[in-house]
């Protein structure tokens, strides 16, 4: 209750702003807002590339990754942040720009009216879906009807959604509530670096400089999911003192990257020196997948970036039937997912060392869920913003 009654505090607050800036006229202005980074990212290079001439604005939580620096026709600042200048200066900005570019859901946008003329465009910080979210997430009934009417004023917000494929674009009509006309299949535009070869190699000797040890090693990425009750201690179910035991006098190594969101420090490193790294935020998680030779993973969207690849995956889901109960997913996951599902280390340990990783099951899902990511789709979205 009190959580509701701040946040309405908070938009009343934000909506009174904005009615004020709105009086200003609009100017040829972009606005990203980003709680991620990469495809706002790859989208403001793009921009750069084709000299669109237009101002660019950064609102930036702590979480995003955004390589820009303050000045000239670049703004930067932080965004949701204590910092009352700040929140007047992004208000300001989202007020009187013509596109505005997102990468996560906003509650802000349930507080705002944008000009006929403005463009807003979701670029979703996923390539696919395994859990169900938006409006259909079977967590939202849990919320008041303040709540939910909320959402939806958020996802009414959206002009576009970027998409990658036809199942995705389904997926946000669903999700969203949104009628076919919005949803824009131009591809995810950070998957462009899966396409370029000297953003791989370059990926790849960044991460030998920093573990050059790795370079003949059999390289194992475990990138789990979030989950609510591993926020503040990181609890990690892979047994991995079995892993050591078993794996590293085979060569192999694990990187171990956490979520974000997962605040938790590990001294894993120094208990399992030469098998155990922690990468948590060394690397974007695509600069670590070139570097990967077999994925482990759960309900994370990584897989569908790993795909492109065609590298195996193993899938440990060792809470498979209390977590579909709780976040829904769109598919049967054992029969979706292009790699073997196991729910203990021992059969984990077995799907390593076996040779068939289902490789073309591996090729029909890239084709599901990447078909319209074909290294081009930075530009596909600049060129129906501004051409």
């Amino acid at each position: 209750m009190a959580k509701e009654f701040a946040i309405g505090i908070y938009l009343f607050c934000f909506k009174v702003l904005f009615s004020i800036f709105k009086l200003f006229p609009l100017h040829d202005k972009t606005t990203f807002v980003s709680s991620f980074g990469d495809n706002c990212q790859y989208i403001a290079d793009e921009m750069d590339k084709q000299d669109i001439s237009v101002k660019k604005v950064f609102l930036m939580k702590s979480s995003s990754h955004i390589h820009v620096e303050d000045g000239g026709d670049t703004i930067v600042l932080p965004f949701e942040s204590k910092n009352i200048i700040a929140l007047f200066q992004s208000v300001y900005h989202l007020a009187t720009s013509k596109v505005i570019i997102i990468d996560n859901y906003y509650g802000f946008l349930s507080a705002v009216s944008f000009k006929q003329q403005v463009k807003c465009v979701q670029v979703w910080h996923a390539a696919g879906a395994v859990k169900q979210f938006g409006a259909k997430d079977p967590s939202i009934q849990n919320r008041s009807l303040g709540a939910r009417k909320r959402f939806l004023d958020v996802y009414k917000k959206f002009d576009y959604v970027t998409s990658g494929s036809d199942r995705m674009a389904e997926i946000y009509q669903e999700s969203f509530q949104l009628p076919e006309s919005h949803i824009l299949k131009t591809g995810i535009p950070r998957t462009d670096f899966f396409f370029n070869e000297k953003s791989k190699k370059t990926a790849r000797r960044a991460f030998l400089a920093k573990f050059p040890e790795l370079e003949h090693k059999k390289i194992m990425l475990y990138a789990p999911t979030f989950r609510n009750d591993g926020l503040n201690d990181g609890a990690i179910a892979l047994d991995l003192e079995l892993l050591y035991k078993e794996l590293q006098g085979e060569d192999y190594a694990l990187l171990l990257k956490l979520h974000p969101a997962v605040k938790a420090d590990h001294d894993l490193h120094l208990k399992f020196p030469g098998f155990v790294y922690c990468v948590t935020n060394e690397f974007h998680v695509n600069e670590l997948l070139i570097s990967t030779d077999l994925l482990i993973t759960d309900y994370s969207s990584i897989p569908f970036e790993f795909s492109f690849l065609n590298r195996p995956m193993i899938f440990f889901s060792y809470d498979l039937a209390e977590y579909v109960q709780e976040r829904g997913f769109w598919e049967d996951y054992t029969a979706s997912m292009p790699g073997p599902v196991v729910s203990t280390t021992e059969a984990l340990l077995k799907q390593v060392r076996v040779a068939d990783h289902s490789l073309m099951k591996i090729a029909a899902f890239n084709q599901k869920w990447n078909q319209y990511s074909t290294g081009n789709s930075s530009r596909n979205v600049v060129d129906f913003l501004f051409k």
